[in-house]
């Protein structure tokens, strides 16, 4: 049996824990669009779809590959961490379909001049992670860092911050952040 595209998109919805006002403010569509899609009485076409899923980090074929029953599963290998790569870095998510997760845990890979952007990223909570090989550069208001191996950074996520790679080598570093936005 096939899930609907409603049931995976209130699934995704709730995975990201936005409600469906939110939902429609980020992708610019009505309240009332996301609701008809949710309850299966329209079903959307392959533009509207697209549009409505641009209020997540997620692909097309991520969302019709993806698991919409929410487990609390313990243990995920390789394949099950879900890619958010932009083409610049990767960025995969620990239990992306775990029902009401409070945190979000990723696996990154910065390549050399890697980096999350020219903009500061400001977020609601908290941010931690361990640098696991490489260099990272870590700008979190004014102060900045390089951190190799081993080190580590915790800083609220509402001052403004981004990271980049420094070094000649890939950055590896697993992370940590509430809540959890994606």
């Amino acid at each position: 049996m096939t899930t609907s595209v409603g049931i995976r998109l209130k699934a995704l919805r709730e995975i990201h824990g936005l409600s469906q006002r939110e939902l429609a403010r980020r992708a610019g569509v009505t309240n009332s669009a996301i609701s008809m899609i949710e309850q299966e009485r329209v079903s959307p076409s392959i533009d509207s779809l697209s549009k409505v899923l641009s209020g997540f980090p997620i692909t097309m074929i991520e969302f019709f590959t993806m698991e919409p029953q929410q487990e609390d599963k313990i243990f995920y290998s390789k394949d099950e961490l879900v890619e958010m790569s932009d083409g610049t870095m990767s960025v995969r998510l620990v239990g992306a379909n775990r029902k009401n997760r409070q945190m979000r845990v990723l696996h990154e890979k910065y390549p050399p001049n890697g980096t999350t952007g020219d903009k500061m990223i400001v977020q609601p909570g908290e941010e931690a992670g361990v640098i696991i090989r490489g260099q990272l550069e870590i700008t979190v208001g004014t102060d900045v860092k390089v951190l190799s191996a081993g080190e580590a950074y915790y800083f609220s996520a509402e001052i403004p911050h981004r990271f980049r790679n420094i070094g000649d080598e890939e950055c590896e570093v697993v992370s940590a952040a509430t809540p959890p936005s994606f």
